[in-house]
């Protein structure tokens, strides 16, 4: 067979054009990583009420890059905000590095809470598994802590084409929904708290959410379902 076919096909990122070259990530995976969870983490304390400017959440991977560099330092990509409508409601948003997360680990990072009687939330975003020990210490502190994988974040599933809207509804607008069906909370349709969706508006037990769905085959359906 004739080499130079094979020669013909070898081709370098200066002949691809810009069309193909402008994919290639010359970049570290974990810098990009940490951008897309970083990401996703503002879209969703956006979409849970939170105070993020649009200028965060818009930032481009290059921009990211710019600020924090090839190989992130995790203490800087901590994120700290408070509710709009709730200035009481402070949240602070904590990345683990990739070990495993030992009680030693949740130990210091409580060490360096400033105003712990103030925080109502606290997310850590790890890349390992947390520890049984550490995992007690966690359910030991005064507020409410989530726990993400950084790998569930590198996309936000709220954004997939398939996944129907959902919106929380308050306790007025529930009660409204219960009494214009004659119904009580336990015949609605459940969610459970572990459900994807719930764990991104961080829902808790007993709260109802509107799930409306709609595309260009069926005409839109709502639905209401009550986390359990």
């Amino acid at each position: 067979m004739d080499l130079n076919g094979f020669a013909a096909m070898d081709m370098d990122a200066e002949n691809l054009g810009p069309c193909l070259t402008s994919f290639v990530d010359d970049g570290t995976v974990e810098s990009h990583r940490y951008f897309l969870a970083r990401r996703t983490v503002l879209e969703m304390l956006k979409d849970r009420g939170f105070a993020i400017p649009n200028s965060e959440i818009e930032s481009t991977l290059e921009d990211f890059r710019e600020k924090f560099g090839q190989r992130p330092d995790i203490d800087r990509l901590r994120i700290s905000s408070m509710h709009r409508n709730d200035l009481s409601n402070k949240v602070l948003v904590i990345f683990c590095g990739p070990n495993a997360v030992k009680v030693n680990v949740i130990r210091s990072i409580l060490t360096q809470i400033m105003n712990k009687e103030s925080l109502s939330r606290l997310i850590l975003i790890i890349q390992k598994p947390m520890t049984s020990q550490a995992m007690k210490a966690v359910e030991l502190l005064s507020f409410k802590v989530e726990i993400f994988q950084i790998t569930d974040l590198l996309v936000n599933i709220t954004k997939h084409v398939l996944k129907p809207k959902h919106e929380l509804l308050n306790n007025e607008e529930k009660e409204k929904l219960l009494k214009k069906y004659n119904l009580e909370e336990k015949q609605l349709p459940r969610m459970s708290q572990k459900d994807a969706i719930a764990r991104y508006y961080g829902l808790e037990k007993g709260q109802v959410v509107k799930v409306t769905y709609s595309s260009e085959i069926i005409e839109t359906h709502v639905t209401y379902r009550c986390v359990w």
